[in-house]
């Protein structure tokens, strides 16, 4: 583990510019899933899409993300993020050509589910960065990676629609995607040569079994089960969504074929995650030295579900309130929503720092308390409040969702240093599930009353953090070899 004074401008530190090569590869991952965003219009030009099929490329979008978390999570923790990195760039850039090149709407949708994977990006950065940087900075360096990485949605709908008038003509916004994917390519193939999984000499320590968490206990085994159902129904949700007579992108029939797929997909990852901790259930098996409770995962995925998960939510609909509340054009709403994304640039490493130095439990607690109050703030707002009020609340909210992400990767990586990477996976899945159902919730409500469901979604999750164990000391690992390290956790 390398000891660092954590300051992003010393480039001469190996860590330092490890976090910078890492966040910069997240960022990028970011700006090629969200690429099409702000050239939708030009697409639907092309294509001549109807707003369901506009609406039905958002929903692919983040489609396939939920799995693709879990299965990045365990690629890490068994290859090592350089690997996985680089080799996910590089496909990446290849689908992002496929989507740049498209045809038809139905080629369109095709490689906007696959880009899904991209998102799945996130996860490999938290080990990589945890790996690299000693348990008291942790948080503040991975503060720094998702707040900077998360930039790259920003990023890309302000430079890409410049990019494809640059470039001209009616294929403008093709060559904007493409270069993207070319960006991405080579990055891919840098971020390969120049990165390492760990300081010199430092061990990368692996589960001893692939294929899903090892828990303590078999009350956590089937408390781990029970965690990932959730997932399995915001796939479901997202099914029926593409089904439904409005979207009618998937046949019902083949609606029902995925739906009986995620019910397969369930047992069968079920069975694996049984075969992972059969020590639990065969006392002829060595039990193992693991020393963390299942809880700690849980409960983290509760806060990224309300954290991350409602900023998706809110960053989809956002420049729609705006617009419908206030009459403003789609232009001034669109500016005045933005900065709920811009917020990330201090916010999430803000939430890290604090982690840092007041303690992971108290300062999720109290940034879970302050978006809850930020939400239940906003649910009041009406065509009544100045334009310029609105948008206060906005920003104060934002930074307690933001920071609460912070806080939340603060802790991932100390709860168990040789699986952080399915941790991460999961508790990162579960800010999507959570996107998936306050946007479903949307569809049912009015903005008041989904910004309600919000902050009332929140409270509960502030009761679970109650129960969340600060890390302390020092956790036992053991390396490829049998023998036992002690690793700092706080």
């Amino acid at each position: 583990m390398a000891s660092t004074n954590l300051n992003p401008l010393d480039f001469k530190n190996p860590a330092i510019r490890t976090l910078h090569l890492s966040w910069v590869a997240f960022f990028l991952t970011f700006v090629v899933w969200f690429s099409h965003a702000p050239l939708m219009v030009a697409i639907k030009e092309t294509f001549d899409l109807t707003g369901q099929q506009v609406k039905s490329l958002l929903i692919l979008n983040v489609a396939l993300t939920i799995p693709a978390r879990i299965a990045i999570g365990i690629l890490v923790d068994k290859f090592g993020p350089r690997k996985v990195f680089s080799g996910l760039l590089v496909v990446s850039s290849f689908i992002c050509f496929g989507f740049a090149s498209a045809q038809s709407f139905e080629q369109l949708a095709l490689f906007r589910f696959l880009l899904g994977f991209v998102g799945a990006g996130f996860v490999i950065g938290i080990r990589l960065v945890g790996e690299w940087f000693p348990a008291k900075q942790v948080g503040m360096a991975e503060g720094i990676y998702g707040g900077w990485g998360n930039f790259g949605s920003a990023f890309a709908a302000m430079t890409l629609p410049s990019l494809a008038l640059l470039y001209g003509g009616e294929n403008g916004w093709r060559y904007a995607i493409a270069t993207t994917g070319a960006v991405a390519f080579l990055y891919g193939i840098f971020f390969y040569i120049r990165v390492r999984n760990t300081p010199k000499g430092a061990t990368y320590f692996k589960p001893k079994k692939s294929g899903g968490l090892e828990v303590s206990s078999k009350k956590d085994f089937y408390f781990y089960l029970l965690m990932n159902i959730p997932m399995y129904l915001a796939l479901t949700v997202l099914t029926w969504k593409l089904c439904s007579a409005k979207v009618a992108l998937i046949p019902v029939p083949v609606g029902y074929g995925l739906v009986v797929g995620f019910i397969a997909l369930f047992i069968y990852q079920s069975l694996q995650i049984k075969k992972v901790n059969s020590h639990l259930f065969d006392e002829s098996e060595e039990a193992g030295m693991l020393n963390y409770r299942f809880k700690q995962v849980a409960i983290l995925d509760l806060a990224y579900f309300v954290t991350f998960g409602s900023e998706l939510a809110v960053v989809s609909m956002l420049p729609l309130f705006f617009m419908e509340v206030f009459g403003l054009t789609a232009v001034k709403a669109g500016l005045l929503a933005s900065g709920f994304a811009f917020m990330n640039l201090v916010a999430r490493p803000g939430g890290g720092w604090l982690s840092d130095k007041l303690g992971r439990r108290k300062t999720l607690m109290v940034l879970i308390c302050g978006l809850s109050a930020g939400y239940f703030i906003l649910g009041q707002v009406g065509s009544t409040w100045p334009v310029a009020l609105a948008v206060v609340a906005t920003m104060c909210c934002s930074f307690f969702v933001q920071a609460g992400e912070g806080a939340v990767f603060a802790m991932v990586p100390l709860v168990q240093r040789r699986m952080t990477g399915q941790i991460a996976g999961m508790v990162g899945a579960y800010g999507n599930v959570g996107a998936v159902i306050f946007l479903t919730v949307l569809s049912f409500v009015d903005y008041s009353t989904f910004f309600m469901v919000i902050g009332a979604s929140s409270l509960l999750t502030l009761i679970s953090t109650w129960f969340i164990t600060e890390p302390a000391g020092h956790v036992q690992e053991v390396d490829e070899s049998g023998n036992i390290q002690l690793i700092e956790v706080a």
